[in-house]
């Protein structure tokens, strides 16, 4: 039968749990092979042509031994690495996906991905933006940022908005829905070129090269005289400790991630934290997967501000799985300028 024959199937493998800094020798292209066809007798498991995926901080986390890895689990040396990505459906066994469906979730890095249990692919609707959104401003990291900076902080008109890794795939997005919300934003990158980007590309009111500010507090006290009252935290670290000086009364923390922290054997302290009480700080850790109830809610609010202008998205684009690892590692080194993703292929 058509679809029987196996076809080859190039892959990015783990090589080995990692340590440190992640490198590219850490990973490899290897050519495996797959049948185009779901087995026989399976039980809600999609076979998927994988077009895009999403090199994120949060992988290093799951290539690390499990004690350390993400709630999603852990990517196990041998196996190819796994996170989200934007894909077509090529046969189903699950009521919910159909041959020709285009979907977002959690895939494979590698052509093609046999899932099964799906618990983590959503539908793609709107099919008049660029697919590749859905690895960056309507996927993963779009729902991150409307849930951390709406639901975990509820901004108010006229608040002032800090947000650290503020040019990354999350932080383009946090800096201008607080805009739509008539806030103050300011942001943090390791870069000219980012700040540049975020002041006059993303809308951000102010921006600093955190590489260039021998003092961070006095840099928080140079763009916020009057104190923070958001804080979207993607950085953790020394940049948290100088935030917590600069909260004001009642402020809100969202952490979403700490990258500064991933690659270290042993985390930094952190010494301010007795002011979350003095300043009635809350802060809260949250994951997206936990508000994907609410996506239909966020694309009302996104894709509109999308098609008339009033957001922005920036993507660096890699081309082809085998440059996929050097896509990933340079994340650490802020090599990517905006969201980092991977064509795999062109649907």
């Amino acid at each position: 039968m058509a679809g029987e024959e196996a076809v080859s199937n190039k892959q990015v493998i783990l090589n080995d749990y990692v340590t440190g800094f992640p490198k590219e020798s850490d990973m490899k292209i290897t050519t495996g092979s797959i049948k185009l066809k779901a087995p026989e007798g399976s039980n809600d498991t999609v076979l998927l042509k994988n077009l895009y995926i999403s090199c994120d901080p949060y992988l290093r986390l799951l290539m690390s031994k499990p004690d350390r890895a993400s709630v999603l689990g852990s990517s196990k040396p041998g196996s190819p690495l796994h996170g989200y990505g934007v894909a077509k459906v090529l046969d189903s066994t699950h009521p919910n996906y159909k041959k020709g469906d285009l979907v977002w979730g959690f895939t494979g890095w590698e052509e093609y991905s046999l899932i099964t249990s799906p618990q983590v692919l959503i539908k793609i609707q709107h099919t008049d933006v660029p697919l590749s959104y859905y690895t960056g401003i309507l996927g993963m990291p779009g729902m991150t940022a409307y849930a951390g900076l709406y639901e975990v902080c509820a901004p108010k008109k006229g608040e002032y908005v800090f947000v650290s890794a503020a040019s990354g795939a999350v932080g383009q997005l946090v800096g201008q829905l607080a805009k739509l919300a008539g806030c103050y934003v300011v942001g943090s990158a390791g870069s000219k070129e980012k700040v540049d980007l975020l002041k006059n590309k993303l809308g951000f009111d102010d921006a600093f090269n955190y590489k260039e500010e021998p003092d961070l507090d006095a840099a928080l006290k140079r763009c916020f005289p009057e104190g923070i009252d958001i804080y979207f935290e993607n950085v953790g670290g020394k940049m948290l400790d100088a935030v917590l000086l600069n909260m004001r009364l009642c402020g809100r923390i969202a952490v979403c991630g700490m990258i500064s922290q991933y690659n270290l054997e042993k985390p930094e302290g952190v010494h301010n934290l007795m002011l979350v009480v003095g300043k009635r700080i809350r802060m809260q850790g949250f994951a997206a997967g936990d508000y994907y109830h609410l996506y239909p809610k966020f694309l009302e609010l996104v894709i509109p501000a999308i098609k008339e202008g009033k957001i922005v998205y920036v993507e660096d684009i890699a081309e082809g799985l085998e440059n996929a690892p050097a896509a990933l590692v340079g994340l650490f080194s802020g090599r990517n300028v905006g969201k980092q993703l991977v064509v795999v292929a062109r649907e």
